[in-house]
């Protein structure tokens, strides 16, 4: 027999996929319009909105679900790790924004190398699928995977600062627009590494150590 709050959690789980893809979607588009030189910023922004639009909804969903039905284990669990994640979603969309944001504020970046930036790009893309394809599956190994591979986001952006720090004659603009966005993209790539750890959370009960978002 099917319980009530289950149906509400399916709901749930539903929610957060459709915020997933939107949210997966709202990078990937930030991310090319820096590769493509286009001026996106408007549209990713009303994109940013309706994902903190979306995860107000989670959020008022999984607190109905909890005071009406008084879950306990794996359920509260789940509900908890619903609002979490909802929340990198959320951020996705706020950090997709600001990449979009150094195009408009800086302007023409042709001449710059984005080799490193792009790199990076494609890295967070991945963990940012992985991510949700752990969720999904309720894959502890996947999730692991993802923040396995948050270390090399983090390895481009430090070893890019060390670089700025040592040149003497370097483009301001494309030295700033460069460090800029793999800074936004290394907060991304910690947001998918949560994600991937509240997966871990909902299937064995143990909370992963987090970094200070």
């Amino acid at each position: 027999m099917v319980r009530l709050m289950d149906m509400g959690l399916e709901r749930l789980k539903s929610m957060i996929m459709e915020m997933a893809d939107y949210s997966e979607a709202t990078v990937f588009t930030a991310i090319n319009s820096y590769s493509e030189g286009q001026d996106l910023a408007d549209m990713i922004y009303a994109r940013s909105l309706q994902l903190r639009k979306m995860e107000d909804d989670v959020n008022e969903l999984a607190v109905e679900i909890i005071s009406r039905y008084q879950p306990v284990a794996s359920d509260v669990r789940f509900l908890k790790s619903c609002m979490e994640i909802s929340y990198g979603f959320s951020r996705f969309g706020r950090y997709a924004f600001d990449i979009s944001q150094v195009l408009r504020i800086v302007g023409n970046l042709s001449t710059c190398d984005k080799t490193e930036v792009l790199k990076a790009g494609e890295q967070a893309k991945e963990m940012i699928k992985l991510s949700i394809q752990a969720f999904v599956e309720k894959n502890v190994t996947v999730a692991k995977e993802v923040r396995e591979m948050d270390d090399v986001i983090d390895k481009i952006y430090v070893d890019a600062l060390r670089q700025v720090s040592t040149q003497s004659n370097a483009d301001i603009k494309c030295s700033i627009s460069s460090i800029l966005i793999l800074r936004y993209l290394e907060r991304i790539a910690d947001h998918a590494t949560y994600i991937g750890d509240s997966v871990v959370y909902v299937v064995s009960g143990q909370q992963v150590p987090k970094m200070n978002i």
